[in-house]
């Protein structure tokens, strides 16, 4: 599928790897909703790119469904091109210090990173098999973002790999779901990238970190994924699979 004149969609596109994919496909031509849990971030970015900003919470589906009420009103039809980067990273033990348990942690990521990924892809697919094929007789595509800690998670992460897995997971069966409707769906599982998460990380732990990546020995750059998810939207053979973007890196288990 070209990029230019398409109608694109990216959650958590206020920061980070959301904002470079938004800002990515609006160079090429696409009109993005920049949808983002903090507002103000969607529509400073939106504002720059010539996109339309969108305030919503991806784990509650009626806050989801207005978002794409809004995307279809302010840039007159549906996305053929919807971006999942929204997440948390949060970390905890299983049982921790005192015997303190992380079950409400444990839910609460799974809410963000896989439920909310579904109900937006959910919502996007629906929107596309309503409209007609291009040429090649493609509708849309999905690309949903995982994460290295999908295969190799550390100690603390078992919530966020579960939820990273479980997209990464998800890929192939709702490709062949939805391959009659012409729509494909992939997943990305960056590994360690220059986002603001890992910027308030202290020199010397960022150091370590990309002690641990074999080449390029440095952090990935937001638009290197970006342009993972360009490449993902132009290339009609992606289908069904996960791409670990991580400069050969494998987590350690701390």
């Amino acid at each position: 599928m070209q990029i230019d004149g398409q109608i694109a969609l990216v959650t958590g596109g206020g920061s980070g790897l959301g904002e470079a994919t938004a800002r990515l496909l609006a160079k090429r031509g696409a009109k993005v909703a920049v949808l983002d849990y903090d507002g103000a971030k969607a529509d400073a970015v939106a504002a720059e790119i010539g996109g339309l900003g969108v305030q919503a919470d991806v784990g509650d589906e009626a806050a989801v469904t207005a978002a794409f009420d809004k995307v279809q009103d302010g840039l007159g039809a549906m996305p053929r091109i919807a971006v999942n980067c929204a997440g948390i990273g949060v970390a905890a033990r299983i049982v921790g210090r005192e015997g303190k348990m992380s079950i409400d942690l444990f839910e609460r990521v799974i809410r963000v990173n896989l439920i909310g990924s579904y109900i937006v892809m959910s919502y996007a697919v629906k929107g596309m098999q309503a409209q007609d094929p291009l040429d090649g007789g493609e509708r849309g595509v999905v690309v949903n973002t995982a994460s290295a800690a999908w295969q190799d998670g550390q100690v603390g992460q078992a919530a966020y790999s579960a939820s990273k897995g479980g997209i990464a997971s998800m890929s192939l069966p709702a490709a062949r779901e939805l391959a009659r409707s012409g729509i494909r769906v992939m997943a990305i599982a960056p590994g360690l990238f220059n986002t603001p998460m890992m910027e308030s990380l202290p020199e010397e732990t960022t150091r370590q970190i990309v002690a641990n990546i074999p080449f390029p020995d440095r952090l990935g750059a937001p638009e290197e994924y970006g342009l993972m998810v360009a490449q993902i939207v132009e290339n009609a053979y992606l289908n069904g699979t996960t791409i670990r973007l991580d400069g050969a890196t494998r987590l350690p288990p701390r």
